[in-house]
C-alpha cells in the first residue's frame, strides 16, 4: 500500500483522517468503560508478561533494523559513508531507515511504562484495569511499529501514537 499524498486535491484531510479518529475515539470509550467497571486486585507479576511482550517488540525491530541496513549497504540502496556520520550521501529512499526510527521510539516512549511496571511489581499492588491497559499499551506499540515500518501513513501513526501515552498515564 502506497502512502497517500494529503495534499492531493481529490482526497480531503477530513476523509483521510476519520478512520484515525474513530479508531482513537473507540480506544477513548474504551477506556472510560474500563476504569467504570469493577477493580479487583490481581497478583503484579501479570505485569511481566507485557513487559516482556514490548522488550520482544524492541528485539524484534533492531534485528529487523540490522537486517534491512545490511541489506541496503550489499543491494547499494546506502552507502558506508551516511551510516558514519548521517549527513553525507544522504540516500533518496527512507524505507531502510524506518526500523531505526523505530528503534529508536522504543528506547524513548516506552521507558515510563517499564518504569510504572516496575514500581507496581516492587509495592506488589496492580488491579485487573492496570493489566488490561498494560496490555493495550503494548499492543499498540506493536500497531505503532507496524504501520511506521510497513507504510508509514501518518493518520494511522498519529492514532497510534497518541492514544498509546495516555493508556500509559491511566496505568
Amino acid at each position: 500500500m502506497s502512502p497517500i499524498n494529503s495534499t492531493a486535491t481529490n482526497i480531503s484531510l477530513l476523509r483521510i483522517y476519520t478512520a484515525p479518529c474513530i479508531t482513537v475515539g473507540s480506544v477513548v470509550a474504551w477506556l472510560f468503560w474500563l476504569l467504570a467497571g469493577e477493580y479487583h486486585s490481581v497478583r503484579p507479576e501479570l505485569l511481566v508478561s507485557p513487559m516482556a511482550a514490548l522488550f520482544t517488540l524492541t528485539a524484534l525491530v533492531w534485528l529487523i533494523m540490522v537486517v534491512v541496513r545490511n541489506v541496503a549497504v550489499i543491494r547499494g540502496h546506502a552507502s558506508l559513508g551516511y551510516f558514519a556520520d548521517y549527513k553525507s550521501d544522504i540516500p533518496a529512499d527512507d524505507r531502510f531507515e524506518r526500523p531505526a526510527r523505530t528503534f529508536n521510539n522504543l528506547m524513548q516512549v516506552p521507558t515510563l511504562f517499564y518504569v510504572i511496571c516496575l514500581m507496581m511489581l516492587i509495592v506488589k499492588g496492580a488491579d485487573n484495569v492496570q493489566i488490561a491497559l498494560a496490555w493495550a499499551f503494548v499492543v499498540l506499540r506493536y500497531v505503532h511499529a507496524i504501520i511506521y515500518m510497513a507504510v508509514n501513513w501518518v493518520p494511522y501513526r498519529f492514532a497510534t501514537c497518541k492514544v498509546a501515552p495516555e493508556i500509559r498515564t491511566v496505568v
